[in-house]
């Protein structure tokens, strides 16, 4: 059972689809990004598809939350964007520089900034359009990923006309593009490496379709047609080998087995459209999954079994929730108490609460 007390809640101003934590790392604890997305309509302009320069702006706030004072949440900076719609922290590249948060937007790029821990400030390092000729219609960037590959880190991006991308980033901060190629009729809404497999890239789009692409070959490996609607976010989990967790506009939250991907292992009905799922990082069978048109859930893996078991729901957010994200914690630390943010859209509201696990 997961039992939540809302500790802080924050207008965000524009309106709210990501947070991420930073992982722990000595000082560098409690910080955590939120990004945004609002739509600009001229006066007299009634929908989305008016001509005109970046109909979408956004913002990148930096906060700190005082884990020993429950009581302080302080916002650090605000960087102006174009919209934000997906991010992730990278690791630092060296000891010589902190960690970098990587976001993509919707005008197709990814920019990355340094977080500079005495400063408590984020420091914009690069940015790659993923535009690659003149007159290209540009096409948003919707999700990402990344992982280690030797000195570098590899990146993988989505987009709205269905395509991904591979990108290597040095610790240099040097971005450069290593393909590109079209994976699905319609968006492309997610994107995950594989965690044990380092030639297996998963894609989700709203042709209904989770492929799996084989990086050496440049094939696709499979495709599933499991889902009953778009697939919206992709999990694989970091304890459990071959386990693959799918989120869809179906609102069912699904566990596959990738060696047998012909039936589901378990599926669990979350409601409202699944948006994003997140594993804890010291309890990584513990999984809060953002249900875009109900609440925030929390859900156990119950691996050996297996079965997806309903914890509990968070129920402050009042319009589309998108955003969510654990703090990281050490588990003698945790004592069955847990901390994570979330986020939502209209209401453009930014929340931190302390979650209660009991048996």
């Amino acid at each position: 059972m997961a039992l939540f007390t809302t500790l802080h809640s924050e207008d965000t101003e524009y309106s709210a689809d990501s947070v991420e934590w930073l992982p722990q790392d000595g000082l560098e604890s409690g910080y955590f990004a939120c990004g945004t997305y609002q739509l600009v309509q001229a006066e007299g302009e009634a929908t989305e598809g008016q001509a005109g320069p970046c109909p979408r702006k956004g913002r990148v706030y930096l906060y700190h939350f005082e884990e020993a004072k429950e009581t302080t949440l302080e916002r650090l900076q605000c960087i102006e964007t174009a919209a934000i719609l997906d991010m992730k922290w990278l690791p630092a590249g060296s000891s010589d520089c902190g960690p970098h948060l990587a976001t993509v937007n919707s005008v197709g790029e990814l920019e990355v900034y340094e977080f500079d821990a005495a400063e408590k400030q984020l420091r914009k390092r690069t940015c790659l359009s993923l535009k690659e000729t003149e007159g290209e219609e540009q096409p948003l960037a919707l999700a990402l990923d990344w992982r280690h590959l030797e000195e570098q880190v590899q990146l993988v991006i989505s987009d709205s006309k269905g395509g991904l991308n591979l990108l290597a980033y040095s610790p240099n901060g040097g971005l450069t593009r290593q393909r590109s190629w079209s994976a699905h009729g319609f968006e492309a809404w997610t994107c995950a490496f594989d965690r044990w497999s380092p030639h297996l890239l998963y894609s989700g789009g709203d042709d209904m379709l989770l492929l799996a692409h084989d990086l050496r070959t440049e094939q696709r490996a499979w495709t599933n047609r499991a889902h009953m609607a778009g697939v919206t976010c992709l999990l694989s989990h970091p304890r459990h080998e071959h386990h693959l967790l799918t989120g869809s506009y179906d609102e069912q939250l699904r566990l596959f087995d990738t060696r047998s991907m012909k039936r589901t292992l378990a599926e669990l009905n979350l409601g409202g459209g699944i948006w994003r799922l997140k594993p804890h990082s010291s309890r990584p069978d513990l999984i809060l999954a953002a249900c875009m048109y109900t609440n925030f859930s929390v859900v156990q893996l119950e691996a050996k079994e297996p079965a997806l078991r309903l914890l509990g729901t968070y129920e402050e957010h009042k319009s589309i929730c998108y955003g969510a994200d654990w703090a990281p914690s050490e588990p003698e630390d945790s004592d069955g108490l847990l901390t994570m943010a979330t986020c939502s859209f209209y209401d453009h509201k930014l929340c931190v609460s302390r979650v209660e696990i009991s048996q």
